[in-house]
This record gives structure tokens, sequence and C-alpha cells, in this order.
């Protein structure tokens, strides 16, 4: 990635983790604030906007893959984004609301997803892909605060616009890449580059297409660790208030520190990646996921919480930035690498009510929901340790054809 290339593509991923860091916390407020939606009404158009966005997150990346232009579709996404913004800002009645939210909402959020797949088929390294996606996570520790601002200060119309013009901004960003030729890879950047010799391995795509049980062992794998994050999110302020007895204010600050240790771990794996392969940085994030899902229920003040956001942001590092490389080693598409990894979260996020009702059940004071998830997490690394097995005994079987790895033989 040349000179302004350099510099474009931060610039992208900057302002489209923007654009959502600005829409999200805030899409509930507009709902209810602007269109007089009721708590059920809000819940169904959110879930009709998930489950839009789900669909896109597999359906565009795999005709990005097909045409190997990742640019051009993510042009169409920021253009749709802006649709949005106006519909959102001009709309008078919720239907229409939910109606945009559905048929544009969904597919304007593929965008960054997008960004990842041109990064891979360009040739990026995996500490490149983990630089920008560290940028994203800054977006969205410092998004969601300027949101609540901008309404604070200007009203709900105040952040609507403001999503517009990033979407405006991040449009003109992508067309810029795009002119300078990068929207089609060529054959000899289809394959990421190498950080050093030794990890030569650990960054080149298996040849070939993955079997269907590493890839369903994978997804699963990140499915279950996206959960044990949203879980914990979900039920620390209930934890911080109800079994430390502390102020609600101490779960906000436990969160803002975890997100915001998260960019400088996602930098540091990013330089680690030239060292190590995916498996052991993988194993080290389930290690620290797990220990602080154990620690958690033992802390007995605001002090050892917050310690202990150590541990959650390293875990939840591996899990965005190793986990979105990871699936694009073991997925040799990657657009649909990348729609596969978004969706994870998406999921995760539905499967974090059953473990919250689980964990509840087990323990009081949430200690079980914490419990929960630390089973899971070790589970998970299980899932990821056969996965990656199961890749290297299906390279392994010889092909009677030629005498080579099945997978070298297509």
């Amino acid at each position: 990635m040349p000179g302004l290339t350099r510099l474009l593509t931060p610039a992208a991923a900057l302002l489209w983790g923007l654009q959502f860091a600005f829409l999200t916390p805030a899409l509930a407020l507009v709902l209810s604030g602007q269109f007089g939606a009721s708590d059920a009404e809000v819940g169904l158009a959110l879930a009709v906007y998930n489950a839009s966005g789900f669909v896109a997150a597999l359906v565009l990346p795999a005709h990005a893959d097909r045409r190997r232009d990742y640019l051009t579709p993510m042009l169409w996404c920021s253009a749709l984004t802006f649709v949005l913004a106006a519909v959102l800002a001009l709309a008078t009645s919720l239907p229409l609301a939910v109606v945009a939210l559905a048929v544009v909402g969904g597919p304007a959020g593929v965008g960054v997803s997008l960004l990842f797949a041109h990064l891979r088929a360009h040739g990026a390294t995996t500490g490149e892909v983990m630089n920008t996606r560290a940028l994203v996570s800054f977006a969205w520790v410092a998004g969601p605060p300027l949101a609540m601002l901008l309404i604070g200060w200007f009203g709900l119309q105040a952040v609507v616009a403001a999503v517009g013009v990033v979407a405006v901004a991040g449009g003109l960003t992508t067309a810029a890449l795009r002119r300078r030729g990068n929207s089609r890879p060529s054959a000899g950047t289809a394959s990421p580059r190498t950080g050093s010799a030794g990890s030569a391995s650990a960054q080149t795509p298996s040849s070939g297409s993955a079997s269907r049980t590493t890839v369903v062992l994978v997804v699963a794998a990140f499915v279950a660790l996206q959960a044990t994050n949203a879980a914990a999110v979900a039920v620390m302020a209930l934890f911080t208030a109800g079994s430390l007895g502390l102020d609600v204010l101490w779960a906000g600050i436990a969160l803002g520190v975890s997100a915001g240790l998260e960019v400088p771990a996602l930098v540091l794996l990013g330089r680690l990646s030239r060292r190590f392969s995916s498996l052991p940085l993988i194993g080290s994030g389930c290690i620290a996921g797990a220990a602080y899902y154990l620690a958690v229920p033992f802390v007995g003040g605001p002090v050892l919480l917050i310690a202990a956001q150590v541990l959650n942001a390293w875990f939840f590092a591996v899990v965005a930035g190793v986990g979105l490389t990871y699936f694009q080693e073991v997925i040799p598409r990657p657009g649909i690498a990348s729609g596969l990894f978004t969706n994870t979260r998406r999921v995760g996020a539905i499967i974090s009510g059953g473990i919250i009702a689980a964990g509840s059940a087990l323990a009081p004071g949430y200690g079980g929901v914490f419990g929960v998830c630390a089973a899971l997490t070790a589970a998970a690394l299980v899932a990821v340790l056969a996965a990656a097995v199961a890749g290297r005994r299906r390279r392994a079987v010889p092909d009677p054809s030629g005498g080579l790895p099945a997978s070298a033989s297509r």
C-alpha cells in the first residue's frame, strides 16, 4: 500500500467506524424521540435492522468476491448511509423509518467489512489489518460520547446530520482509493504479504477451500466468544450495582477503560503477528478472557474491577483483530470471510441473552453469568484448536491423482 494509500486507508477506517459509532448508540433515541416509538416498537425496528444487516453481510461481500472489487460496493454503502440519514432526518412516520432501516440501513453497514476484505485481497499483512482495526476501535471509543454531546447540545437531528456528513467524507475517501487503481487486485497481490520470513505460514491462507467442518468449528467458536463479551457487557452495570454495591458510574468507567485499552492492544497484536501465528495469539486471548470472567465475581471493589479490564481488553482485541485475520486465513474469499466474521457478533449478541438467563439461574449476583462465560471461552478455544487440526489433516491427505495434498490439487 504505497504513499497516499497508506493515509487513505486509515482515514477510511476511521470514517467508517465513526459512521456507526454515531448512529448505533443514538438510533433508539431517534426512533423514540423523533418518531414516538414505544419500547416494543424500538425493539422490533432494531431487530429488522439487524436482520437486514445479517443478510447483507453475506450477500454483498459474496458479490464483491465474484467481481474482485470491494471499493465500488463500499461507495454504494456510503451512499446508502447518506440516504438513511436523510430519511431519518426528513421522515415523519415510524413505518417509513423502519422500511429505510431494513432496505437501506442493513446494506449500508457492510462497508467496514468490505474495507477489510479489500485490504486482504491487496496483500495487507496481519499487522496492517489489525492497525486498521485499531482505528475502527478508536472511533467506537470516541464516537458514542461525541454523539451524546451532539444530542445534548443540538438535539437528535444533529447526530443524524453528523452521520450524513461522515458518510459523505467516507465516500470521498473510498473514491480516492478507487481512483488510485486499487479496486481490483492483481493476481500477484491476492495473497497477503508476510511480516517476516518466520511467520510466512501464519500469514498466508491455505490453498484451496477450507473444509465445511473447519469453517463450522471456527464460526461456532467465535460466535461463542462474541456472545460471552456481549453478555458480560450487558450485566456489568447490574453486577456493579447489585453485587459490589457501587454506583453504576463504575460500570461505565470499567467498560470505558477496557475500550480504551483495546486500541493499544490491537497495535501490539499487530506487532506480535510478525513473530507468532494466529493460533498462539488466539490462545492467549482465550486464556485472558477466561481469567477475566473467573476473576470478576471475586473482585471486592472498583480498583480490582478496573485492573481486571486489562485482561478484558486483551481478550476482545484478540477476538476482534486476530479473529478477523484468522477468518481470512481459513476462508480464502476475503469478502465472505469478513462478512461471516461480522455476523458472529450479531449472532453472539442474540445468544448472550441465553447466557445471562442460564448463568443467573446457576448462581446469585451474576457470578454464574461470568462462570458460564469462562466455560464457553474455554470451549471456544478447544473448537479453534480442533478446526486447526482438521485443516492440517485435510491438507495432509494425499491426492490419488498426483500424490499432492488434496487441497493443493484443486
